[in-house]
């Protein structure tokens, strides 16, 4: 699972911005309360430091995750070891798809949003838990970059359909983050290039079964890589496939 999660690491981490202290002690403010409101688990990850701090509520106790306040990187290992791989890679996934979905809100509505998701944890005393994680990013104002994350890990509340949605909280509007949330991530000419490079097909193929130039295909592959964060068309592939791209 480390390979998926410093694919993630560099796309919320390409540009970092200065650290805006009140808009972190907000955040911190914002998770202590509802640590406390609502007994969750608080996870504010904050991107320019690479470092997380961890609010323990109520809920902590079930998990097992007293003492647990601080990580050297902007992911909850701890709790991330309580998943099975399968669950970590969807999670993942579930992440890119709202990060690339939230990159085409306009900047106004981005804060109006959360990934909601369906989790299921082990607990050091041999139980399965059912979990409910809430997800919010706070932007850059000047610029696109994600400053902080923050995380609410909590029981589940109610039961829904699906693993994972992108859901406006101000009108209660949600869209699942299954395969159909993909073209936020890829373009359809990018997901037609991947399915050709899949295929075996070199560049010159690509080009000319499209009836476009060979820098036109270097261009789309350097893009696909990008947006899904992996260092060679092989990785491209598999992201894509787990992901139902191709």
């Amino acid at each position: 699972m480390e390979r998926p999660l410093k694919q993630l690491d560099r796309l919320l981490r390409q540009s970092p911005a200065e650290r805006h202290e009140n808009l972190f002690e907000a955040a911190m403010a914002q998770a202590r309360s509802l640590a406390t409101l609502e007994n969750v688990v608080a996870v504010i990850s904050d991107m320019t430091r690479n470092e997380s701090r961890i609010i323990a509520g109520g809920f902590a106790k079930t998990l097992g995750l007293d003492g647990y306040e601080h990580e050297n990187s902007i992911w909850e290992s701890r709790i991330l070891s309580m998943m099975t791989e399968e669950q970590q890679e969807a999670k993942v996934i579930a992440e890119l798809r709202f990060y690339h979905l939230m990159r085409h809100l306009p900047k106004a509505r981005r804060q109006q949003h959360c990934l909601i998701s369906r989790l299921r944890m082990h607990t050091p005393d041999d139980r399965w838990v059912d979990v409910m994680h809430r997800m919010y990013y706070v932007h850059d104002p000047a610029c696109d970059n994600v400053l902080y994350a923050i995380c609410l890990y909590g029981p589940m509340m109610f039961d829904f359909k699906g693993s994972s949605y992108m859901v406006d909280m101000t009108t209660g509007i949600r869209e699942e983050l299954s395969a159909e949330a993909n073209g936020a991530v890829l373009s359809r000419r990018e997901r037609q290039v991947l399915s050709m490079i899949d295929e075996g097909m070199k560049s010159v193929e690509i080009a000319r079964r499209l009836n476009i130039s060979v820098h036109t295909v270097s261009r789309h592959r350097q893009e696909i890589l990008a947006k899904l964060q992996v260092k060679n068309s092989i990785e491209a592939c598999r992201r894509a496939k787990a992901m139902k791209l191709i």
